[in-house]
Order: C-alpha cells, then structure tokens, then sequence
C-alpha cells in the first residue's frame, strides 16, 4: 500500500488573528534572511482571510495580489505593506538579540 500524501498548507490552520500574529511572528524569526519565506507567509495569510477580501482592501485585481504573493515575485515594499494593512496586520519593531 503507498501513502498518499497533501501539501501543507498553513492557511488551513489561521482560524483566529492570534493565530495570524504568531504565524507571522514565528516566520520573521526564522526568515530574516529569506524574503521568499515571508512572502509565502503573507500568501498563507491571504488564503485564510480571503484572498478576494484582502485584494478588495488592498485595492488591487486579485490576479495582482496572486502574483505578488507568488514563489519568486518581488513585488514594491509599499504594495506589501497596503496587503499587510489590508490584512489587518500591524508590524512593530524591537531591538534583535
């Protein structure tokens, strides 16, 4: 018998904003150096709220949110922080260890 297996797929376990917070913060620990990291974060994020919301919020087509959050894209900072802001999203900052 072969196992069968599904990718992850993180968005499926962001049911609340706290979830969110410390998805978002556990991937900027670990991805500080790996912008591809926190895009597929930001993507996950968008999945769980709604991607057609979050693109309403942002002000952008859907399909534009899609290739922003997609493996490889390198979108302006200023277009991920309105997708960050769509999302209800905060981000602060505190001195590295």
């Amino acid at each position: 018998m072969t196992e069968q297996f599904t990718p992850w797929d993180s968005s499926r376990y962001l049911e609340t904003d706290e979830d969110i917070a410390a998805y978002l913060d556990a991937c900027f620990e670990e991805g500080t150096d790996d912008p591809a990291l926190i895009t597929r974060a930001l993507s996950a994020v968008a999945r769980a709220k709604g991607m057609e919301r979050v693109a309403e919020r942002a002000g952008l087509p859907r399909d534009r949110l899609e290739v922003m959050l997609s493996t490889g894209a390198n979108p302006p900072f200023s277009e991920i922080l309105r997708v960050i802001h769509a999302m209800g999203i905060r981000l602060h900052a505190e001195k590295a260890a």
